[in-house]
């Protein structure tokens, strides 16, 4: 992982915040010419100030072509990274450096390395929930909205490897019938949900449907009724007849659910635990507060060494082609 050499700026109880931190955020916008990118996945808060709102593809493709000088993005540090990736010359900063991704780091980069020289002459389809160094060994990198219509366009006698999240492989395989090479990477939120009780929620509501993220593991995937991606997951529940859903991925996507669909019923599919385990620990660390100081002190900013960025660029430019 890599980032700024400039320590992280963490709000204090002394801190004097402004009274409405939604206006002088706007300010620092205008201010900056700044474009705050949010996650599905984060707090309401930060997802009602951001200047757009969407999953991995939207966002990497709203950086890909804003024109504003500073990119804020509320998520998490490898979603900071793509956003630098394509945009060099551009400010980019994450208001915690700590929001990691789980997925991302259960694929060591030297690890991976070893992992594809054991594969040769296979090209490397790799999510986009990876780091940097990863990204720069793909030859193509996907988004849960995109990954099947990809592996798709790729010649059928041409060996794939699949990285880093084995899940999201095996429902790749199941939509394409395609024979994969999986490394065995995981989300630690979307393999925390219980299959045991998610029947029990459906015994309770039966007229629940059960919408699903492809990064859950099989046994919880075989209940749903929709699979798709965070941004399918909203429109899908926007559009459909029932009333009712039982949502298997991070709860954050419920307050758009809400706002989008305000007579409908969401419930968050429960962890294995009594815990708040289906909350991605990493997305939340990011809080208004520091998303305001990030702005304020122009730190902290995501760099990158420019040789590992420029290898990184092409596979990601090849998913927006693809796209």
């Amino acid at each position: 992982m890599f980032t700024t050499a400039l320590p992280q700026q963490r709000s204090n109880p002394s801190t004097a915040f402004p009274q409405d931190l939604f206006a002088a955020i706007q300010a620092l916008k205008q201010e900056l010419n700044a474009i705050i990118l949010a996650h599905y996945y984060q707090d309401p808060d930060i997802q009602d100030v951001a200047d757009y709102l969407g999953d991995s593809l939207g966002l990497s493709q709203q950086a890909a072509q804003t024109d504003a000088d500073v990119i804020v993005f509320a998520g998490v540090h490898f979603m900071a990274e793509t956003a630098k990736i394509l945009n060099p010359n551009k400010l980019v900063l994450l208001p915690d450096l700590d929001a990691g991704c789980s997925l991302a780091d259960s694929c060591p980069p030297q690890a991976f390395a070893e992992f594809k020289a054991a594969h040769p002459n296979h090209l490397v389809v790799s999510y986009i929930n990876c780091t940097a160094e990863i990204k720069a060994m793909s030859d193509i990198i996907c988004t849960s909205s995109n990954a099947v219509k990809i592996v798709r366009q790729i010649p059928e006698d041409q060996p794939i490897i699949f990285a880093p999240d084995r899940n999201l492989g095996r429902y790749v395989m199941d939509q394409t019938g395609r024979d994969l090479v999986l490394w065995q990477g995981s989300c630690m939120v979307h393999e925390t949900f219980s299959e045991k009780k998610i029947v029990q929620l459906q015994m309770e509501h039966p007229d629940a449907e059960v919408i699903a993220h492809p990064e859950c593991e099989p046994a919880v995937l075989r209940h749903a009724q929709y699979i798709g991606s965070t941004t399918a997951l909203l429109k899908y529940a926007e559009q459909s007849d029932r009333q009712s859903f039982i949502v298997a991925t991070e709860p954050g996507i419920i307050h758009q659910m809400e706002k989008q669909a305000p007579q409908k019923r969401f419930i968050p599919a429960p962890p294995m635990n009594n815990c708040a385990c289906n909350e991605c620990p990493h997305m939340r660390l990011n809080t208004l507060e520091k998303l305001y100081l990030a702005m304020k002190q122009r730190s902290p900013e995501i760099t990158l060494p420019e040789d590992v960025r420029v290898r990184a660029l092409r596979p990601i430019q090849r998913m927006l082609e693809m796209s």
